[in-house]
């Protein structure tokens, strides 16, 4: 039956193609029959997917013979064509095209897409939020209360404008100086489980220099459930690491403090300017962090409602900036926003 199907197929292209004489007509008959999009001949290809499998195999080959024998058909009528005694003046169209300059996806938007793929490879949801926001979900939902010291570690970009908050009162409005706010945000709206990575731009009152930048992109990752453990937050940082750079990357994880998170860490990786033996990358340590991570604290679940006694979980956060550094080997931050093109199309995954 599907053979029924080509042979009826090749019968009518072979009635079609003699009156395919000029380069013009020729090109309407290959859009036709062998176009990308609607050819008659790639819809059939594309079909075999869909059919029995004892039907797959000679419905395969007898398509793709079909589909070489009017590739050379056409090919053959084209030459002709072409060859017809054209006006010593014609244009050759048989020279070669000039190639177009390519555009490409910026090297920062190729690190953070690549992220969410690994991460949504791990069965993460990707989700996003305002750049503005309050100080209830920046900062008080997340541990750190007006007084707490924390907040001297983000040098916080502040507006005019403050925004009612449930209690009745108005709170701050600031430019988010991570995407963890979209960790209160998300546990607010929905219960556990939770497994979310939060990318987006965030601000910070920094000088834009060599390993600084006011702006800059962060990718927030939160996990909830029963009985999530220190173990999986290490094998799925690990894992990332390992996808990210190399099956053989060295990864280690450093105790730090973050008021978020109880025990806290940080995440190195090998450097690969200098294979762990010390440079100026990284500061002759042999080690690149990366990312921040930790297991929830209590405090953060008591603010949106969830039963610390029962669930728990992880979150880390990392720059984007910091992952195209590491990747490409580069040591200042300004390069990939000072729009050199000559920087720019030499790095790309």
């Amino acid at each position: 039956m599907a053979d029924d199907s080509v042979e009826r197929l090749q019968q009518q292209f072979e009635a079609e193609a003699p009156s395919a004489r000029t380069p013009a007509e020729i090109k309407a008959l290959r859009d036709k029959w062998l176009g990308r999009k609607n050819g008659a001949l790639t819809e059939l290809v594309k079909s075999i997917a869909s059919k029995q499998p004892a039907e797959r195999q000679s419905l395969g080959a007898a398509s793709n013979a079909l589909k070489k024998l009017a590739e050379q058909i056409l090919d053959a009528q084209l030459a002709n064509a072409l060859a017809a005694a054209p006006p010593r003046d014609a244009l050759d169209v048989t020279l070669p095209a000039r190639r177009p300059a390519l555009g490409r996806r910026h090297p920062l938007t190729q690190v953070r897409e690549r992220v969410e793929d690994i991460f949504m490879a791990m069965g993460y949801q990707v989700i996003s939020g305002p750049e503005i926001e309050d100080d209830w979900h920046n900062f008080e939902a997340l541990n750190m209360p007006a007084e707490h010291p924390a907040r001297d570690m983000q040098d916080t970009l502040y507006l005019s404008s403050p925004v009612p908050v449930p209690d009745g009162g108005r709170a701050a409005t600031l430019l988010r100086t991570h995407t963890s706010g979209m960790q209160i945000r998300y546990m607010e709206q929905h219960e556990p489980p939770v497994r979310i990575i939060a990318p987006g731009r965030v601000y910070r009152r920094d000088q834009f220099d060599a390993t600084h930048t006011p702006m800059f992109t962060q990718v927030e990752g939160l996990v909830v459930d029963e009985g999530i453990s220190l173990g999986d937050l290490k094998g799925t940082l690990n894992a990332f690491a390992e996808e990210f750079f190399d099956a053989r990357v060295a990864t280690r994880f450093r105790p730090s403090f973050f008021p978020y998170t109880e025990p806290s860490a940080e995440l190195d990786v090998e450097c690969q300017g200098c294979s762990g033996r010390g440079c100026h990358l990284c500061k002759h340590t042999g080690w690149i962090e990366i990312l921040g991570c930790g297991m929830v604290h209590p405090a953060v679940f008591d603010a949106v409602g969830y039963d610390s006694t029962r669930f728990t979980g992880f979150a880390f956060g990392m720059g984007i900036e910091r992952l195209a550094l590491r990747l490409y080997g580069v040591d200042d931050i300004r390069m990939f926003y000072e729009n050199d093109l000559r920087f720019l199309e030499q790095v790309s995954l």
